[in-house]
């Protein structure tokens, strides 16, 4: 009888291992959310754009200089009008006419890029404390190509000041009316 139940036992572990498979493969099966579909794109493009270097640059050897190349490599694909300083539309939202400056990637695209890069580096067995995409000169190339297209357009990007100490007025949420609490 104790064979029985050992022989139920072992089939029953190895039941509950298929079921927890199956569980793996179903969720596998799933369609993937669009950030994780872009994620996945945007990690095998950079692969693909290190395997393309010549020499080719293994994806355990890139660093942020690496990064940053792939960035400047992206801006022949933009749609972003960037103003060069001689150009006579420089430093206006919407200009009246074509001009031969050229087409950039926007400084949000690049930025939703390098978050989804971060964590997708991470996901695929990347230290944290080592992420060539969280770098300082990635922040650094990021600010800057912020602040030239924001001035290229003529729109001034500033930051938000942030009050220390101070509470937020309650509003009713439609006409920003203050609501007393009884």
């Amino acid at each position: 009888m104790s064979i029985e139940k050992g022989k139920g036992m072992a089939e029953g572990s190895s039941r509950s291992t298929a079921s927890t498979n199956d569980q793996h493969h179903q969720q596998r099966a799933l369609p993937l959310s669009r950030y994780e579909s872009q994620k996945r794109r945007d990690w095998n493009t950079f692969g693909q754009y290190l395997r393309n270097q010549r020499p080719p640059i293994a994806i355990s050897q890139f660093n942020s200089n690496h990064v940053l190349e792939f960035l400047r490599y992206l801006d022949q694909f933009g749609k972003t009008k960037v103003h060069l300083h001689g150009c006579i539309y420089f430093g206006q939202p919407e200009p009246p006419g074509p001009c031969t400056c050229p087409l950039r990637q926007a400084w949000g695209s690049l930025d939703a890029l390098i978050g989804r890069l971060r964590a997708a580096y991470e996901e695929n067995g990347g230290l944290p404390e080592v992420n060539p995409f969280a770098s300082g000169s990635i922040r650094i190339y990021l600010r800057e190509v912020k602040d030239s297209q924001a001035k290229a357009r003529g729109i001034p990007y500033k930051k938000k000041s942030r009050r220390r100490g101070a509470t937020k007025a309650k509003t009713d949420g439609y006409n920003n009316i203050p609501i007393s609490e009884s």
